[in-house]
């Protein structure tokens, strides 16, 4: 019987999921303070309802300390053994990780580019035991997530590269404006840096029928009118549009790297990044990339 052969590198490193009954959901939240797992608390009730308020008016909802200190421990950790695996970027990117586009005049978002210098250490790289990929895998996370997002249903993502992925920015490094390939990303802060760092954003500043080139155009050249500043602490989780949402994470600056972890959720379960964005972020694209690549359903330019 023939196939498509497959490259041994490209395959995920470790078991791909956790069975729900190898998840102890206390290994990573305080239940107490947050009982995500309980459907008739008053607590949960409550958080719910302020993220979704979050989301509604911002486009974002920050929860403080969600993790415990000992989750926290134990991803800087991991992070911290695998991060000479982190893929370094040092490209030039626009906020929609296209190519250069001649036809369009010079000032045009598709043609304002900006270096970037942050790493991932991508979803396929994690450890056999990670706590990161635990909290991915955890049904109760994915059915509090898709409660706060009030959007359902929702799906762990099928890209093997970013489905939960840390982010490592390192002295002086930058992740300049951009949208998001998927649709909602999960933001765990596990260490900051010395200083900078700090999440800025455009809440829907584009919708999946407009662009609105000028305005994101008004952000790329130092508008500040649109844009909000999240300063994220160890532990913080914050729940994000993406897509719809420009934005981008200040330069970091110390000996101290900035790490935090991006579990996403999609509400296509066959979707995945297209190859560019791939190469873009994770640097590399494998063959799911390419097999999965098609017109996106928001038909927006990237």
């Amino acid at each position: 019987m023939s196939g498509l052969a497959i490259d041994p590198n490209d395959r995920p490193a470790g078991p791909s999921a956790y069975a729900a009954a190898e998840i102890e959901l206390r290994e990573f939240i305080d239940l107490d303070v947050f009982p995500i797992h309980d459907l008739g608390s008053e607590k949960r009730a409550e958080l719910v309802a302020q993220a979704r308020e979050g989301l509604e008016a911002f486009g974002c909802a920050h929860i403080p300390n969600f993790l415990t200190k000992d989750a926290i421990n134990a991803m800087r950790a991991e992070a911290g053994r695998i991060m000479d695996q982190a893929l370094p970027a040092d490209a030039r990117i626009n906020p929609y990780l296209t190519a250069d586009d001649e036809a369009l005049v010079k000032d045009h978002p598709k043609r304002t580019f900006s270096r970037r210098t942050s790493s991932f250490i991508n979803s396929d790289q994690l450890e056999a035991d990670s706590r990161l990929r635990k909290i991915y895998d955890s049904d109760v996370m994915v059915h509090f997530i898709c409660d706060c997002l009030n959007v359902g249903p929702i799906y762990r993502w099928a890209d093997p590269l970013g489905r939960n992925p840390y982010s490592v920015m390192h002295d002086d490094d930058y992740f300049p404006w951009h949208f998001d390939g998927n649709d909602f990303t999960v933001s765990l802060l596990v260490q900051e840096s010395d200083e900078g760092g700090d999440f800025e954003y455009a809440p829907n500043i584009r919708s999946a029928a407009q662009e609105n080139f000028d305005d994101v155009k008004s952000v790329l050249k130092g508008g500040r009118d649109k844009v909000k500043v999240l300063k994220l602490r160890e532990g913080d989780l914050q729940i994000f549009r993406g897509r719809y949402s420009l934005h981008r994470v200040t330069p970091t600056k110390g000996t101290r790297p900035r790490i935090i972890a991006l579990p996403t959720y999609v509400t296509d379960p066959f979707h995945v990044n297209r190859p560019h964005h791939a190469k873009a972020f994770y640097g590399r694209a494998m063959p799911i990339h390419v097999e999965r690549e098609r017109t996106r359903l928001d038909g927006l330019t990237d």
